[in-house]
C-alpha cells in the first residue's frame, strides 16, 4: 500500500489518499487524527483520483453534518420526542449543547425549561442522542430520579441499550484518564446515573 498526499487549501480538509494494489474497486473515506484519509484502488488515474477524492469528502462531510445537528435541529427533535413519547407535555423553552459539560451527557433546569446537552454527544448514533434529549425532558416532568422519572422514560424502546451504550462510554474515558480498570461501581443505581 503506497500512501500519498494531498495538498490542502486553508478552507479544505486535510486529505490523504492511500492507494492499495489489494483494492480493486471500491473506494472509502474516514477521519484518521485531525485529517480525512481516501483510500482508493492502486490503478486509478490521477483524474480519476481527483473525481473520488472530491466525491468521498464531500459525501463523508455530508454524513458528518447529518450527525451532528444544530442547536435549532436539536431543539426541533426535543418537540418531535415530547410529543411521540411524552404526549406532548414537556415542552422546553430552549435546547442547546454544551461545550461545558464534561461530566454529564445533559442537564435541565426546570425553572427555565433548559437543556442542555453535552457536545460529547455529537457524532453518536442518533437513538443515543434521542435518549439524552428524552431524559431530559422527562426531568421538565420529574425532578428527580424515582421509579414515575423511569417508567416515563421507558416508554423509549431504545432506553436500555442507549444507557448501556452511554455507560461503555463513560467506562472507557474514566479508564483512559486513569489507566485502570474501574470496575468497582457497583453503587445501586449503577454507575450512569451519576452522569446525570
Amino acid at each position: 500500500m503506497s500512501s500519498g498526499s494531498s495538498s490542502a487549501r486553508s478552507s479544505e480538509p486535510e486529505v490523504e489518499v492511500r492507494r492499495s494494489r489489494r483494492r480493486t474497486r471500491t473506494v472509502s473515506a474516514f477521519r484518521e487524527g485531525g485529517k480525512i484519509v481516501v483510500a482508493i484502488p492502486a490503478r486509478m488515474t490521477r483524474a480519476q483520483e481527483r473525481e473520488w477524492v472530491a466525491r468521498m469528502v464531500a459525501q463523508l462531510e455530508r454524513k458528518e453534518a447529518r450527525r451532528k445537528p444544530t442547536d435549532t435541529q436539536l431543539a426541533k427533535r426535543a418537540r418531535e420526542l415530547g410529543a411521540q413519547f411524552l404526549d406532548g407535555r414537556a415542552v422546553p423553552a430552549s435546547v442547546q449543547w454544551s461545550t461545558r459539560q464534561n461530566r454529564r451527557w445533559g442537564s435541565c433546569t426546570p425553572s427555565d425549561r433548559s437543556i442542555r446537552l453535552s457536545s460529547r454527544l455529537q457524532g453518536m448514533p442518533a437513538w443515543v442522542v434521542d435518549y439524552v434529549l428524552l431524559h431530559e425532558l422527562v426531568h421538565l416532568l420529574h425532578a428527580g430520579h424515582d421509579a414515575a422519572f423511569w417508567a416515563e422514560l421507558e416508554r423509549y424502546p431504545h432506553h436500555e441499550r442507549a444507557k448501556a451504550f452511554l455507560e461503555g462510554v463513560d467506562w472507557a474515558e474514566r479508564a483512559g484518564r486513569s489507566g485502570q480498570d474501574d470496575t468497582d461501581d457497583d453503587d445501586e443505581e449503577g454507575p450512569a446515573d451519576s452522569l446525570w
